[in-house]
């Protein structure tokens, strides 16, 4: 979720007026009684897990063998420990100091990390591959592989403003085998975490938090330019997080994040995880690319765009089977740079959704965020065949008040003639970035007459509802159900949703069917189906299991949950007790053993 974006996340300092100390006390109408839990101080040595491991970790191979054609090696990472700053990084962070105190403190609570970073927020160690306890039921014979999630978890405890948007992204992931389960916790080993390990502070700054306001722009801006002239870094490796999802395409498996390149990464036989490095594409993908492809299930295609603040503002390509990239089709119909996080597509076609919220130069010159909301403009949705070649058939279709940041479904109807999409509506899309938990997302379901141009629409369920997953082989065609988290508010969610969209068009229903709430103090994450029978096309849909991270915010527990998802209650079938907490986080992706030897 770090489109626009780079990193910014500054060293824990003993100055007098640091934004963490005791005797801080910022700005801020919020009446929260906060509290971090767990955060990583670069002065100390990485702690290390109490949890007896029972197999020995497999060691990863050298980079020059495991690291594929165009993938960037990445540098073996040594153990954390403390290390005296060089005289340049002593200076740069001098004047980060002096920002952060005088010109630009985090005065919202948006940007402030002791608020940010509360509670199952704050970020964890890295952890290796640790077994778990089965406290509850057995893990099911078809979950034989790893549920990987991706999520933000900085590097370094931030000393200024800091963005949940913001942190080094980290991977949570659980591999079964026999019935058992292995946690494992790893960084995706981006440049930008690379060079910050190796440097031992923050170098690159962020756009959702570090660039409130010109004074602070100029200022923030400078030192970055002075840290790459001084050698610190170099912002062609590419400044990105890869915090925001998985996916499974050419032959790869990738850590996304929209700000910049995807990273491969692979499971080791122990359940170690292991970044092989930026990839490319042969050279053929440039700066960014979106956070969530969409993978066709029969012609095993990846769907893609990337999107920026410079013209043509939008992109869009796809990767074949073999993971070849092809050429970018370039959308200049786009006239101006919009928050597109994600999109849909069909049989026939690729959906993009061009919302309010985009680049805000007025905000920034007003003191504000340089990505706001633009309650003047009208959203609308863009069309184009999915193997079109140039932008000449794209067509756009006003949809006043339909905004959206994921996609959970689309398909063709009427042999093409009309596109159904199903996706979240945030009602309140000037909260989107800075009061989260005041956004309401309602799912509705938009039908587009591509012969008349008429655009309907109408809501599937009105509970305040995102995160929306379906059975991943109904990809781009008609399904039936969807599994929905509940937020109470966001981005902390309280349950679970299933969801069947057929009904509710024509006598209105709320369209859940079945709804597990997690229990008081209790918060989960975005869920995920796995198919019990994935190669059967005889069997159900819903034919499967609902998992997802669960974390118990009175007991500091977490677990991995396993629900049924044709109960009407969605039973649990098995829970997993985690050896640590595990951090809120985003997207996540269940990968099968057959696939995970393959990478």
């Amino acid at each position: 979720m770090d489109g626009f974006s780079s990193t910014f996340l500054s060293t824990l300092s003993q100055h007098p007026k640091s934004l963490l100390s005791p005797n801080y006390s910022p700005n801020t109408s919020s009446s929260l009684t906060l509290k971090v839990t767990s955060v990583r101080i670069e002065e100390r040595p990485q702690t290390t897990t109490t949890t007896i491991r029972t197999k020995p970790q497999e060691k990863p191979t050298p980079p020059s063998k495991q690291t594929p054609k165009r993938e960037l090696p990445v540098k073996p990472i040594p153990s954390r420990k403390p290390q005296e700053l060089s005289f340049p990084s002593v200076i740069f962070n001098a004047f980060d100091d002096f920002i952060n105190t005088f010109i630009d403190p985090p005065l919202r609570s948006s940007v402030d990390p002791r608020y940010v970073l509360s509670n199952n927020f704050a970020p964890v160690d890295e952890l290796p591959p640790t077994d778990c306890e089965i406290v509850e039921g057995s893990l099911p014979p078809c979950l034989d592989g790893a549920y990987i999630r991706n999520g933000p978890n900085p590097q370094y405890l931030p000393r200024g403003p800091y963005h949940l948007f913001d942190g080094d992204g980290m991977l949570h992931s659980i591999r079964i085998s026999q019935g058992k389960a292995t946690l494992c916790s790893r960084y995706v080993k981006t440049y930008k975490y690379t060079i910050e390990r190796e440097v031992g502070s923050p170098v690159i700054p962020n756009v959702f938090s570090g660039f409130n306001g010109l004074t602070a722009s100029a200022a923030r801006g400078a030192i970055s330019l002075a840290r790459a002239i001084a050698g610190q870094f170099n912002p062609t490796n590419g400044i990105g997080l890869a915090n925001t999802s998985l996916a499974l395409f050419g032959g790869k498996l990738f850590a996304h994040g929209e700000s910049d390149l995807p990273y491969a990464v692979k499971l080791a036989r122990d359940g170690d995880i292991i970044t092989l490095g930026r990839h490319d594409f042969d050279g053929n993908l440039f700066m960014s690319m979106t956070a969530h492809p969409k993978i066709d299930p029969e012609t095993n295609e990846a769907f893609a765009f990337r999107y920026g603040p410079m013209p043509p503002f939008l992109s869009y390509f796809r990767v074949e089977p073999n993971g070849t990239k092809t050429p970018d089709v370039p959308i200049f119909s786009m006239t101006r740079p919009s928050f597109l996080h994600d999109f849909a597509i069909t049989k026939k076609y690729a959906i993009f959704s061009d919302i309010q919220i985009g680049m805000n130069p007025i905000e920034l010159i007003t003191g504000g965020s340089p990505v706001g909301t633009d309650s003047g403009k009208i959203p609308r949705i863009g069309v184009i065949p999915r193997y079109a070649k140039d932008e000449s058939e794209m067509r756009w279709f006003d949809v006043p008040g339909f905004n959206i940041i994921h996609a959970i479904n689309a398909w063709d109807e009427d042999g093409g003639n009309t596109i159904v999409l199903v996706a979240p509506n945030i009602l309140s899309v000037e909260h989107t970035l800075e009061r989260m938990e005041m956004i309401h997302a309602c799912v509705e379901k938009v039908k587009i007459d591509l012969k008349t141009g008429m655009v309907s629409r109408h809501p599937v369920s009105t509970r305040n509802l995102d995160f929306g997953v379906i059975n991943p082989a109904y990809v781009g065609k008609k399904n039936k159900y969807v599994y929905a988290a509940i937020g109470d508010p966001m981005p902390k969610v309280t349950g679970v949703a299933k969801l069947d969209v057929t009904v509710a068009e024509t006598d209105r229903r709320d369209c859940i069917v079945a709804c597990r709430l997690f229990g008081e103090g209790c918060f989960g994450g975005e869920p995920f189906f796995v198919a019990k029978n994935p190669n059967n096309p005889e069997a159900d849909e819903d034919d499967g299991y609902v998992v997802s991270y669960v974390h118990n915010e009175k007991t500091g527990e977490s677990r991995f949950l396993v629900m049924d998802a044709k109960s009407p209650s969605l039973d649990i079938v098995a829970a997993v007790k985690l050896p640590r907490r595990v951090p809120y986080g985003f997207h996540g992706l269940f990968v099968r053993e057959n696939d995970l030897t393959k990478l």
